[in-house]
């Protein structure tokens, strides 16, 4: 062994202690905003040096190994979306680490979700759709990926066509229930191991990018048709409509609604924001649709609305009485038609699901207006 090979391990274990300092913080800020009951790493504590010994940096990587076993990706997901951006050091630091770890559906899922809020973060707001392409985001992630060669695969030109789906979709309920988000993610699951290849990493983080920016755009979209309902049903003298599908009254006030739906526009400024009750602004579009005479509901009439209620309500009970939904004695209950499984352990990207208690539609409406 010559001597600049003998030389060579000490840059790597700096390069390593340093991207562990810098991930420490993150995780323990994690295990505080989520209450996980973590014991401090004692390697991160007693390690004043730039480079402690191998074994010290062995321990520290053990207890981020642990760590990620125990912080689950919707709760990463949460974290960066509600709390200050990491810097793009941070958050290259976290990627690189969890494609160095042992590969899993969980640690792809971070991988992933990770990847797109690294680009997100840092690609110009005035970025054109047709200019992400293939070359300009391999760039934009050559500091975590390094250089990318940029030989498309065909099993990835899947992506593409679900992309294009979605940009035909005139609707949010049309995005969320008209199976476009399952195909994207049966591409993803179906990858195996072939997702960790540096260009489909690529693919699937340009694919993530863009299905934000489609959902975004519905979903503003949804604001305003809502808003411009909300004003044809205030010019025909009409001041309530039922809106108890979307978890309002079945009286409730057109002047509240507007309201409401105003300060959603403010709360919607930033592209996507996981976690949000999409739900029910789906729903209140098809009250407002409903109450105008026109859509699916105004044919079913009350019927099938009742049965929504019905359903709900049984929903509600079961949650009160500690009851999962299952398909069959000791089943898992099934996903959703958009290929989401509910469950505590896993939450999907584009949440369907009833409005969350930590988030109050009426919190930032005049006191005059509040119930």
């Amino acid at each position: 062994m010559t001597p600049s090979q003998a030389a060579s391990p000490a840059p790597d274990f700096a390069a390593q202690w340093s991207s562990m300092r810098r991930l420490h913080p993150i995780y323990v800020e994690l295990a505080r905003e989520f209450t996980i009951d973590a014991e401090p790493c004692a390697a991160f504590e007693a390690a004043d040096k730039e480079t402690p010994e191998p074994e010290v940096i062995e321990q520290a990587r053990q207890w981020l190994r642990e760590m990620d076993d125990r912080i689950q990706a919707h709760q990463l997901r949460q974290f960066l979306q509600t709390s200050s951006p990491l810097e793009k050091e941070g958050l290259g630091a976290l990627i690189q680490h969890l494609l160095a770890s042992p590969h899993s559906a969980a640690s792809r899922d971070k991988i992933d979700f990770l990847l797109v809020q690294y680009f997100s973060q840092n690609a110009p707001t005035e970025l054109e759709d047709s200019c992400a392409d293939i070359a300009y985001v391999a760039g934009a992630l050559e500091p975590v990926l390094g250089n990318v060669e940029l030989k498309t695969p065909v099993w990835l030109n899947a992506l593409d066509r679900v992309l294009d789906a979605a940009r035909r979709c005139k609707s949010l309920d049309e995005l969320l229930h008209g199976g476009v988000l399952e195909q994207g993610r049966k591409a993803k699951a179906q990858a195996g191991d072939l997702f960790y290849l540096p260009i489909a990493l690529v693919a699937f983080t340009r694919y993530g990018y863009l299905m934000r920016r489609a959902f975004f755009r519905l979903m503003l979209s949804d604001l305003n048709s809502i808003l411009d309902g909300l004003n044809e049903l205030d010019e025909q003298g009409v001041e309530t409509i039922d809106c108890r599908r979307a978890q309002f009254s079945q009286q409730e006030p057109i002047l509240r609604l507007r309201m409401i739906c105003q300060s959603w526009k403010v709360m919607f400024q930033a592209e996507y924001s996981s976690g949000q009750p999409l739900r029910m602004l789906v729903d209140l579009r098809a009250s407002v649709d409903f109450a105008l005479g026109r859509g699916a509901e105004s044919d079913s009439g009350e019927k099938a609305l009742e049965a929504t209620f019905a359903a709900k309500e049984k929903l509600a009970m079961a949650a009160a009485a500690g009851i999962g939904e299952t398909s069959g004695e000791g089943e898992a209950a099934p996903e959703t038609e958009t290929g989401f499984a509910i469950s505590n352990s896993e939450a999907p990207e584009f949440d369907v699901s009833s409005a969350a208690p930590e988030w109050n539609p009426e919190e930032d409406l005049p006191g005059s207006i509040k119930k």
